[in-house]
C-alpha cells in the first residue's frame, strides 16, 4: 500500500510539471514514473562520444553530412571521395588500449551515479556486436575483431555496472550508412532520409525493421540497461500541417525565403519502439531528443544551462574539454567550473551528464583523470548537498546556491578565482534557520555562529576554517532546519 501511494505521489508531481511547461508530456507508466524520481537524484552522470571518427578528431558523423555548416565542412573538395575514405576508418579503427574498468572507476571516484554510452552514431556504425549490419565494431576483418573486448558496448555497460553507476545507450535514429535510409539511388542532400517515406513505404519499413531490431538486441542481449537515449530529433512523425508550420516559421525568420533545412515526416513507428525496449526492460527511460511527446521522459538541453528552474525533469549534457568527439590537444574546463556547473544545475533541479572522448586508441587524456579526480574530493566533503537533492527557491544569490534534503537546507558558496576559502561571512536574504537550527560547514564539525537578518541569516565561518577549508573551489553550509 505504501508503494502505490508514493507512485500515486510520483504521477501527481509529473501532471503538475506537464501543466507548467507544454514541451513535456508525462509517462504513465508506474515503473517509468518511479525511475524518473530514482534518476533525478542521481545528479551526476558520463557521457561518452566515441567511434571510427576520432582518428580524424572531426565532429563524430557530421562531415559526411552534406548541410553547409562551417563546424562540420570536409577538408577536401570531393564529397564522394571523403564519404568513401571516412567509411574505410573502420579498417584502421583498432583501440587496443581500451581499458572500460579504468573509466568506470574514475567516473565512480568522481561522484559519478550513470553513463550514456554511443552505441551508433549518425554514421550507422555500431559499437556493439549486432547481427543486423557488418557496419560494426566487430565485424569480420576489422582490426579490433579478434580482440577479446571487441563488443565494446558490452565491455563498457559490465564495467560501470560493476561500479554501481546506471548505464544508458545512446542510439542515432538515423542512420547514414543504411541503404534504407540513404538510398545510393538518390544524392543525400542533408541529414534527413533521401527519399520520401510516402512514396517508398515498403523501403521505409525495411529502416524501421532494422532499427527496431537494433534496439531489441541492445535491450535484450547486454544485462540491465536503464536509459535509452535517442539522438536525431528530426527521425520523427510530422503531419502535413505540423510541416506547413514549421516551413512558415522558418520564412518569418528568414523573410527573403530562403530555407536551408528540409523537413521530412519520418515515422520511426516510436511507440513500438519504445514497447520493444519496456518488454525487455521493464521502466528504462527512453529520451527521444528534442521531440515533443510521452517518449521524452527527460529533456537534455545540450551544452548550456537554463538560466533557471525548469519545470520537468532535465539533464545539460555539456562537453567537459575539446569536442564531444576527441580532438588532438583538448583543453578541458577547471574542477572549479565543472563543480560550479554542477551546483548550479542541481539547484535548479536538474543533473550534469559530462562529455569525456576517448581517442583512437582507446584511452582518455590525462587531463581528463585529473579533472574526474578533483572533482571527486570535492564530492567526497560535500556530496550529501547534491545527491538526492531538490531545488528550493531562490536557488541562488549571488555567489551562493541551495538545496535542500529531510529537512536540511544546503547553502552552496561558489568560490572565485582568487578565492581559497570561503568568506567570513555569508549572508541569504530569503532563508531563516529555526532558533535551535544547527549550521555546520560540510567538512568540518564546529557549529557556525549566526544571526536572524530580517527574513534572512548572516553565518559567519571563523577564521580556522577559512584559513585551512575541508575542500577547494565551493563550501558547503548545512542549515539543520528553516522556518516554515
Amino acid at each position: 500500500m505504501k508503494k502505490i501511494y508514493i507512485l500515486i505521489a510520483i504521477l501527481i508531481f509529473a501532471v503538475s510539471y506537464a501543466q507548467h511547461d507544454d514541451r513535456y508530456v508525462p509517462e504513465t507508466d508506474p515503473l517509468v514514473l518511479e525511475k524518473i524520481a530514482k534518476w533525478q537524484d542521481l545528479k551526476f552522470g558520463l557521457l561518452m562520444h566515441w567511434g571510427p571518427y576520432s582518428q580524424w578528431g572531426v565532429v563524430e558523423s557530421w562531415s559526411i553530412c552534406a548541410e553547409d555548416e562551417g563546424w562540420c565542412r570536409r577538408n577536401i573538395d570531393d564529397y564522394a571521395l571523403y564519404k568513401e575514405k571516412y567509411e574505410k576508418l573502420k579498417n584502421t579503427f583498432n583501440p587496443v588500449k581500451f581499458d572500460p574498468d579504468k573509466w568506470a572507476t574514475a567516473a565512480a571516484d568522481a561522484g559519478m551515479k550513470y553513463m550514456v554510452f554511443t552505441t551508433k552514431h549518425h554514421d550507422g556504425f555500431s559499437m556493439f556486436d549486432t547481427k543486423l549490419t557488418d557496419y560494426k565494431i566487430s565485424a569480420e576483418g576489422t582490426p579490433f575483431s579478434s580482440h577479446p573486448r571487441a563488443n565494446i558496448t558490452k565491455e563498457l555497460f559490465n564495467a560501470f555496472r560493476d561500479k554501481g553507476l546506471w548505464v544508458g545507450a545512446y542510439f542515432s535514429k538515423p542512420d547514414w550508412h543504411s541503404p534504407y535510409y540513404w538510398w545510393p539511388n538518390f544524392a543525400t542532400p542533408d541529414r534527413n532520409v533521401n527519399y520520401d517515406p510516402l512514396e517508398y513505404p515498403g523501403r521505409w519499413q525495411k529502416f524501421v525493421d532494422f532499427t527496431h531490431g537494433q534496439i531489441n538486441e541492445l535491450t535484450s542481449e547486454y544485462g540491465k540497461v536503464d536509459i535509452l537515449w535517442l539522438d536525431g530529433g528530426w527521425v520523427a512523425k510530422m503531419s502535413d500541417g505540423e510541416i506547413r508550420k514549421w516551413y512558415k516559421g522558418m520564412l518569418q525568420s528568414n523573410p527573403n525565403g530562403f530555407i536551408k533545412k528540409r523537413v521530412v515526416s519520418q515515422d520511426i513507428k516510436i511507440d513500438e519502439l519504445a514497447k520493444i525496449a519496456r518488454k525487455n526492460q521493464p521502466g528504462i527511460l527512453v529520451v527521444d531528443r528534442a521531440v515533443y511527446g510521452k517518449h521524452q521522459n527527460y529533456l537534455t538541453p545540450e551544452n548550456r544551462v537554463p538560466d533557471q528552474l525548469l519545470p520537468y525533469p532535465w539533464e545539460s549534457c555539456i562537453i567537459a574539454g575539446g569536442g564531444w568527439s576527441w580532438v588532438n590537444d583538448p583543453k578541458f574546463k577547471s574542477p572549479r567550473e565543472v563543480i560550479h556547473l554542477l551546483v548550479d544545475i542541481v539547484s535548479k533541479g536538474g543533473n550534469l551528464l559530462l562529455n569525456i572522448a576517448p581517442s583512437p586508441e582507446g584511452t582518455w587524456h590525462g587531463d581528463a583523470y585529473k579533472l574526474l579526480n578533483d572533482i571527486g574530493k570535492w564530492m567526497a566533503v560535500n556530496d550529501e548537498a547534491i545527491y538526492s537533492t531538490k531545488p528550493i527557491e531562490p536557488y541562488k544569490e549571488g555567489q551562493v546556491r541551495v538545496t535542500k534534503k529531510d529537512g536540511a537546507v544546503y547553502a552552496i558558496y561558489l568560490g572565485a578565482e582568487d578565492e581559497n576559502g570561503p568568506p567570513s561571512k555569508i549572508w541569504l536574504s530569503s532563508i531563516q534557520p529555526k532558533n535551535d537550527a544547527k549550521l555546520t560547514l560540510l567538512g568540518t564539525e564546529q557549529s557556525l555562529q549566526w544571526e536572524k537578518a530580517e527574513n534572512g541569516v548572516v553565518i559567519e565561518i571563523p577564521d580556522t576554517i577559512r584559513q585551512e577549508p575541508p575542500c577547494d573551489f565551493a563550501w558547503v553550509v548545512k542549515i539543520s532546519t528553516i522556518i516554515d
